[in-house]
C-alpha cells in the first residue's frame, strides 16, 4: 500500500485528486494538511482515518509516508516539493512545476539528490489520442516533425476571480503559466522532447481594470519557441479575448504528416497522402468516456513507485518548461527574444 499525504485540500485536490485515489486500491490519503478550517474539515469526513494537519512539515515529519501529493497554489510548489524530497518522500505535484526556473532546478536537485521520484502533473499525456499519436509518430509514420502551432484560447473564462488565479505573486502569471504548461508540454511530448534554445513572446492584460476582473497577471499570451532540433512552435493562450469560440489545439507538422488535436470540439485528424492523393484519417478514439485523465497520471506515478516502470516525465523536462514560461515572460518585458542556456 502506497500511503500518500496531500498538501492542499482545494478544488483540484478534491476532484481529479482525490477521485483518482478513491479508484486506486494501491493508494491509501492517511494524511491532509491545509491551512483552510473548511476544506480541512471537509477532507476528514472524506477520509475519517487520516490524520489531519494545517503544516505540511509536521504532517511531512510526524507522518510515515511513501509520497507526498502537492496541490497548494503555485508559488508554493517548490517549497513543500523540496522539503518532502529531502525527507525522503517520493513527490507528485500539481502543474506547474514551479513559478521560475531557479525553483524548478532546485526541486530536480532534490529529488536527485534523494534518490526519489518526482513527476509533475501532466495529465494530458495519458489522453488515449495521445497514446495513439505518440504510437503513430514513433512508427516513423509522420517522419520529421519539424514545426508545431498550439494553444488553449478562451473568450471569457478568467478562473478564481479575486482568488490566487490572478495574483502574479501567488500564481507566477496567467493563462500562459496556467494554461500554456499543459499544452506546450503536450506539443513537445509529441515531438519528442526537444531542448528549447529561444523564445519570443508578448503579453497582454487588457481585460484586468474592467468591471469583469481584477488581476495583475496577463490575459492573453503569443509567442514562439525555437528547438535544438531546427523544429519550432507557435504558441497562444488566453482567458478573455474577443475570439469567436473557445479552442484548445495542439497541430504537428511532420515530413510524412501533419496532425490537429482539438480538445474543445473533440476532433482528431491525421492528414498525410495516399497513392498520390490528400487524405484525412480520422481515428475513431474517445477522450472522453475513458478513465480520467489525471487518474491515468497519478497510477502511473503509483506504478513508478511500486517499481513496475520508468517515469515518462523527468525533472529536467519540468526545467525546460519553466524556463520557456519564464523566458516568455521576459521577452514580453523586453520586447526581444530571449536565448536560453
Amino acid at each position: 500500500m502506497v500511503k500518500i499525504g496531500i498538501v492542499g485540500a482545494g478544488k483540484i485536490c478534491q476532484g481529479p485528486h482525490m477521485g483518482a485515489y478513491d479508484k486506486i486500491d494501491e493508494a491509501q490519503i492517511v494524511a491532509v494538511c491545509d491551512i483552510n478550517p473548511d476544506r480541512l474539515k471537509d477532507a476528514g469526513k472524506r477520509y475519517p482515518n487520516a490524520k489531519l494537519y494545517t503544516d505540511y512539515k509536521e504532517m511531512i515529519d510526524n507522518e510515515e509516508l511513501d509520497a507526498v501529493d502537492i496541490c497548494t497554489p503555485n508559488n508554493l510548489h517548490s517549497t513543500v516539493a523540496i522539503y518532502a524530497l529531502n525527507k525522503g518522500k517520493n513527490v507528485i505535484c500539481e502543474k506547474p512545476d514551479a513559478i521560475n526556473a531557479l525553483e524548478a532546478e532546485k526541486m530536480k536537485a532534490a529529488a536527485e539528490k534523494s534518490g526519489k521520484t518526482l513527476m509533475v502533473i501532466r495529465n494530458n499525456r495519458y489522453r488515449p489520442s495521445t497514446k495513439f499519436l505518440k504510437e503513430y509518430i514513433k512508427q516513423g509514420k509522420m517522419g520529421e516533425i519539424y514545426a508545431g502551432r498550439c494553444g488553449w484560447i478562451r473568450r471569457r473564462g478568467i478562473p478564481g476571480w479575486g482568488g490566487w488565479f490572478t495574483d502574479k505573486s501567488q500564481s507566477g502569471g496567467g493563462p500562459l503559466i496556467d494554461l500554456g504548461v499543459h499544452i506546450i508540454d503536450l506539443a513537445m511530448y509529441l515531438m519528442g522532447n526537444p531542448k528549447p534554445v529561444t523564445v519570443s513572446g508578448s503579453t497582454y492584460s487588457k481585460f484586468a481594470h474592467t468591471s469583469y476582473s481584477k488581476t495583475d497577471v496577463e490575459d492573453l499570451a503569443m509567442g514562439f519557441i525555437r528547438f535544438d532540433n531546427g523544429a519550432c512552435l507557435q504558441i497562444e493562450f488566453s482567458w478573455a479575448s474577443n475570439i469567436e469560440y473557445d479552442q484548445m489545439f495542439v497541430e504537428l507538422r511532420g515530413e510524412k504528416s501533419g496532425s490537429r488535436m482539438s480538445g474543445i470540439d473533440r476532433k482528431f485528424d491525421i492528414f498525410t497522402e495516399e497513392c498520390g492523393t490528400n487524405v484525412t484519417i480520422k481515428p475513431s478514439i474517445d477522450d472522453y468516456n475513458c478513465m480520467p485523465h489525471h487518474e491515468a497520471n497519478i497510477r502511473h506515478f503509483i506504478d513508478v513507485i511500486n517499481g513496475r516502470c520508468e517515469p515518462d516525465f523527468t525533472p529536467e523536462q519540468g526545467v525546460n518548461m519553466v524556463k520557456i514560461l519564464e523566458a516568455l515572460y521576459r521577452s514580453a518585458e523586453c520586447g526581444h527574444e530571449i536565448a536560453l542556456d
